[in-house]
């Protein structure tokens, strides 16, 4: 049995989670590769709205297996808030979730460098959640990260060590060591609920599993043009958001990948600092931020909004080996006559086709103009039932990307997707 992947192909928030809770009837194993509780994925059903963060969006699903793998970062007090909230909607969350040994931990000490070499940057500021992801993925790469497997048996040599080092460091940055006591005291006793989980060697589960012919959708977070070495750097997140981080951070060869669904909007968003060919400064912006309540999940910050980049959408598609396209919120365009979508770029006078090393200045995208559909899109739940004009946008997008589009939501409830045959 081959592992399906799912991600987004965009700067995050494309819908990844709604469209996981969709799928998951149909797999046995959800499983999480990379990234940590900076990603928030929303699903809404039974009138009621879920912000999951480190957690695999399959865990609605009593049958289901979930597994937090290897390459994410794992902070225990967020885990914890985000665990009990289940546990207290009804989640049997201890009976189906796994936890990878090898996950590295987001320390107390972690938060305050992040904040810190944050506001080092002055101007150059990357618009990081805050969440402490990138210092830890720095000590994870550096060889001086601190493993859940580390300190699960109740040593805490290693994290002492290194919450030493990281108080000596933000003495160097601040001026002065940081009292950690609270903090340090309310992650130990997270650690402690943490231990209440089956953790695993994951990589050794998850290859069992397929073994066993168990289906397994591995689910991302961020977006592909956030990859630490193929994203708009540096304004990335610190992990590889692509196909290719399935394997790492997962522990799957790449001979037991089989369909790769890519995930975008039918426009573009981006949260934070950063490059964005297309945003959107004007009434249109706005129009598209409101209708489609573009704010972070985790972080409440605005999302800039722009025209779709079917550029920078080619480019993902051909990262990771898409099979299968899926488009979200297509009915934010609902009232739009007209649609614009970036086909090329214009760098230095010259057309171009393809995403070029860097986006960070002199790129003029080029737009084709689509009519719009005029038309609720709501409570359609068919492809027939869909206007000839929507249709067609589904078509010139198709023909684009030379990828099928098989899955289009039409609103933020499970029961709001059409499945194309």
């Amino acid at each position: 049995m081959k592992a399906d992947v799912l991600l987004g192909l965009q700067w995050g928030d494309e819908g990844k989670g709604k469209v996981v809770d969709v799928l998951t009837p149909a797999y046995d194993v959800v499983a999480r590769f990379q990234g940590g509780p900076n990603a928030g994925h929303t699903l809404e059903f039974d009138g009621k709205k879920y912000v999951l963060r480190s957690i695999p969006s399959g865990i609605f699903q009593d049958n289901t297996i979930n597994i937090i793998g290897g390459g994410v970062v794992f902070d225990p007090v967020l885990f914890e808030e985000e665990a009990r909230a289940l546990e207290a909607s009804g989640v049997d969350i201890k009976k189906i979730l796994k936890i990878s040994k090898k996950v590295h931990l987001i320390l107390p000490t972690h938060r305050l460098l992040d904040a810190a070499l944050e506001k080092a940057k002055g101007d150059s500021k990357i618009g990081t959640t805050g969440k402490g992801i990138g210092p830890t993925y720095t000590d994870k790469v550096s060889r001086q990260g601190v493993r859940l497997g580390d300190v699960v048996g109740g040593d805490l040599s290693k994290y002492e060590a290194a919450r030493d080092r990281h108080i000596r460091r933000l003495a160097e940055l601040t001026g002065a060591a940081p009292d950690i006591a609270e903090a340090e005291a309310k992650w130990l006793k997270a650690l402690e609920y943490v231990r209440q989980f089956d953790i695993i060697d994951s990589e050794h589960e998850v290859n069992r599993l397929l073994a066993q012919g168990k289906k397994m959708l591995c689910e991302g977070a961020q977006g592909t043009m956030l990859d630490v070495d193929y994203g708009s750097y540096p304004f990335v997140t610190s992990s590889n958001t692509i196909t290719a981080g399935a394997c790492s951070g997962l522990g799957v060869a790449p001979r037991n990948i089989g369909e790769v669904y890519g995930i975008f909007k039918a426009y573009c968003t981006r949260v934070g600092a950063g490059p964005f060919p297309t945003e959107l400064f004007d009434e249109t912006g706005k129009t598209i931020r409101d209708l489609g309540h573009e704010y972070g999940a985790v972080t409440g910050r605005e999302r800039r909004c722009g025209w779709i980049d079917l550029v920078a959408l080619r480019y993902a598609i051909m990262l990771n080996g898409v099979t299968r396209l899926i488009m979200m919120k297509s009915d934010v365009l609902d009232g739009f006559s007209e649609i614009k979508a970036c086909t090329a770029y214009r760098v230095n006078g010259e057309e171009t086709r393809d995403f070029p090393f860097s986006i960070d200045a002199g790129i003029e995208p080029v737009y084709t103009t689509i009519p719009g559909w005029k038309t609720p899109l709501g409570n359609m739940r068919a492809y027939d039932e869909l206007p000839d004009a929507f249709k067609a946008y589904v078509r010139f997008l198709e023909e684009e990307l030379a990828t099928p589009i098989t899955i289009i939501s039409v609103g933020p409830d499970r029961t709001e997707t059409i499945i194309r045959d």
